[in-house]
């Protein structure tokens, strides 16, 4: 079995783990707000920024110095410890670090070409900080790590795919522990192109809701230790596809979705029925709330209680299966409630298929939790997670 030694996060939740457990179940969400000069409409838009002093990166690393690196830094420095006594356990050499990125260093990039534009110097600018496998390789020199270290990008499934792969290696017995999650900055490149997509909500996300404009962007980082050791929470499985539909709009009979949450239930040895609770995708996109609610109902019917968490975080696009694997942990490690579906400017879309939509926080019954991901291009990924408790 492998377990989830450790977790170190933040997003607009809070700074830290210790942050976060406080605030998810007040729904506080201090870096969820409306801000300017993002659109180039010039409109303000809610966005959920990090509202942490980041960590400097070190200077013999700056060629790694972008802000995406550095929300991974202040991460790592939540689990520094537990890292490095399982490297003086395993090895440099048995630590593995897989990462996943749909922005890296795009913010910088964003900043240089303003400063090329207006004939500025932009000093301290290269395109090492936003190539999309600059994560791992920062993370592994800062910890002189010389194991498997690479990023994954798929789209806002890219750190869920990052934590399945952890697993797979482990079990191949390529490595002993991994560090596995991701990051992601808010950039005026990604921003823009939702907003084109006529995708992003000008307020806060309301995913389910009727009449729902489309997605809150997030920014974030989550990093997952994973080894054999035992701990509170393990992950027993994953599963994940590509469907390859549309460049950017689900399937909406959800059959990709349906074959990664079937993969990771087969996975992990359990059945709809074992699970206690489900960390929907949800968006708050009319196509993917849609989608979602035709699988679910499909797959689970009415009685598995479900929510998104997206009014609390934002949507960290490829930092988003992490760090709701982040949220997964806490609600299993620390006993919390089960995040509701909060209704305020619009009702619940009656138009959905019906699932176990929680209106209302309630205490977790079965220490089992399913958390889902599913990007542009059709690629899915479906985590599970688990209290010790349970028997698997």
């Amino acid at each position: 079995m492998i377990y989830i030694n450790a977790v170190g996060m933040l997003n607009a939740l809070g700074n830290n783990t210790e942050e976060i457990r406080r605030n998810l179940p007040l729904r506080h969400a201090s870096g969820m707000k409306a801000r300017d000069n993002w659109l180039q409409s010039g409109e303000p838009c809610v966005l959920g920024g990090v509202q942490a002093d980041l960590p400097e990166v070190p200077a013999h690393l700056n060629a790694h110095n972008s802000r995406n690196n550095r929300l991974l830094l202040a991460a790592l420095e939540q689990i520094r410890e537990p890292v490095t006594r399982m490297i003086h356990t395993y090895g440099a050499d048995r630590i593995a670090v897989i990462l996943g990125t749909s922005t890296s260093g795009l913010d910088e990039a964003d900043h240089f070409i303003d400063a090329h534009f207006q004939s500025r110097e932009a000093p301290g600018y290269h395109y090492y900080q936003q190539e999309l496998g600059d994560p791992a390789r920062f993370l592994a020199a800062n910890l002189s790590l010389t194991g498997p270290a690479y990023t994954l990008s798929t789209a806002c499934s890219s750190s869920a795919r990052a934590v399945l792969s952890g697993q797979r290696l482990i079990k191949a017995g390529l490595a002993d522990a991994v560090i596995a999650g991701g990051a992601d900055t808010l950039s005026r490149m990604p921003i823009n192109g939702f907003n084109s997509l006529e995708a992003l909500s000008l307020t806060l996300c309301q995913p389910f809701a009727q009449d729902r404009p489309g997605i809150t962007i997030g920014e974030g980082a989550a990093l997952l230790l994973m080894s054999r050791e035992p701990a509170d929470v393990a992950f027993p499985g994953g599963g994940e596809s590509g469907d390859g539909y549309h460049m950017s709009a689900p399937e909406p009979d959800g059959r990709g979705a349906e074959q990664a949450i079937r993969m990771a239930l087969d996975n992990a040895g359990l059945t709809t029925g074992d699970i206690g609770y489900i960390n929907l995708h949800g968006t708050g996109t009319p196509l993917n709330d849609a989608m979602e609610s035709t699988v679910i109902n499909r797959l689970f019917g009415t009685d598995t209680p479900c929510s998104s968490t997206k009014p609390l975080t934002g949507h960290m696009l490829g930092a988003a299966g992490a760090g709701e694997a982040g949220l997964c942990w806490l609600i299993l490690k620390e006993n919390l409630a089960l995040p509701a579906q909060v209704f305020t400017d619009k009702p619940q879309d009656s138009q959905l298929p019906p699932c176990g939509l929680l209106t209302t926080e309630i205490p977790l019954r079965k220490p089992i939790i399913l958390s889902n991901s599913f990007a542009f291009g059709g690629n899915n990924c479906a985590l599970i997670f688990a209290g010790v408790t349970h028997d698997i």
